[in-house]
């Protein structure tokens, strides 16, 4: 999953580094504000990108004794930044340039340089969206893109997937614009285009800082992978029940599972001890994405207060 967030991000920044370059020759030429904003645009994504890279390298280091269990959370927060400056940088500059636009209206120049740019741009933004709509959709079919994106625990793909889309839906409002503008002779489209882009912008950079912020506050495995895991400790003789199967992401393949079980009565600690082995072995088999696997064996003095009480005791009880 690394090597494929890598691929993507890098075939990503390839591309908007190019695109870049020649939206600002074609704005310098033509002085269109949408032109001039799709510029800002690819910059934006590019600088994203790097940071993007720069958080994959930095969730790649080993664990630590201050970070015990690793450093995988990094490109979470490397996400939630992108989506800051997606917002602060991208939208904001692309809804004043605009606005500045609107004030002042001057006619495009050579629009015919806007377009073959923008028919430049769509073939690179478009190899970039699909090599990460491939990576995305890995493990996601059968699901809508917005579904997918809230159930995917790899920010690093959905950021350039959602980038990138929001780049498409931007050409085409800028070569609306261009058209308009052309038709009627009134500059005025140009600089709605320029507006219209920055909210597309804020709109994606909002949905990325919504999912960044659940990634990096902490969220649970697949709810398939949680109903998996169940299933397994209830299949296990030596179980009586499972109580909490409670699970997070470290990173988006590393997840920490804390299992709370009440075993058979009749078990001694050596039986317990072989079923917790059983346990982690059947789960790690199955979901190699759980890299460490605490079980919590309820006491036969609190299965006794619970059934004496009728009501659990407060959960993380030391186990006597």
């Amino acid at each position: 999953m690394a090597e494929g967030s890598t691929k993507v991000v890098l075939a990503a920044l390839g591309g908007n580094l190019m695109i870049a370059l020649t939206k600002f020759v074609a704005a310098a030429m033509t002085g269109s504000a949408a032109m001039f904003s799709e510029a800002i645009h690819s910059v934006v994504d590019s600088g994203n990108q790097l940071l993007l890279l720069y958080g994959i390298r930095r969730a790649r280091r080993p664990p630590t004794p201050q970070h015990p269990f690793g450093h995988g959370r990094e490109v979470y927060f490397w996400s939630f930044v992108v989506a800051v400056l997606l917002f602060g940088i991208g939208a904001g500059l692309s809804i004043y340039d605009g606005w500045h636009a609107l004030s002042h209206p001057e006619p495009v120049k050579s629009p015919w340089v806007n377009f073959a740019v923008l028919g430049f741009a769509v073939l690179f933004e478009g190899f970039s969206w699909v090599v990460a709509l491939r990576e995305f959709r890995r493990g996601q079919s059968g699901v809508g893109i917005l579904s997918a994106v809230h159930r995917s625990k790899n920010p690093s793909v959905f950021v350039v997937l959602l980038e990138d889309t929001a780049a498409l839906i931007g050409l085409l409002l800028a070569g609306i614009g261009l058209t308009l503008g052309e038709v009627t002779g009134n500059p005025i489209f140009d600089a709605y285009a320029s507006i219209a882009i920055g909210v597309v912008l804020a709109v994606v950079a909002a949905l990325l800082a919504y999912e960044s912020k659940g990634l990096l506050i902490g969220e649970s495995a697949d709810r398939r992978v949680v109903e998996g895991i169940r299933r397994i400790v209830g299949e296990e003789a030596r179980v009586k029940r499972p109580l909490d199967v409670l699970t997070m992401h470290m990173g988006p393949d590393d997840v920490l599972l804390n299992l709370s079980v009440e075993f058979q009565d009749s078990l001694n600690a050596r039986e317990v001890e072989d079923a917790v082995c059983s346990l982690e072995s059947r789960i790690r088999s199955q979901y190699p994405i759980i890299r460490r696997i605490f079980v919590e064996a309820e006491s036969l003095r609190v299965r006794r207060g619970r059934d004496a009480d009728g009501a659990a005791p407060p959960q993380g009880l030391p186990a006597e």
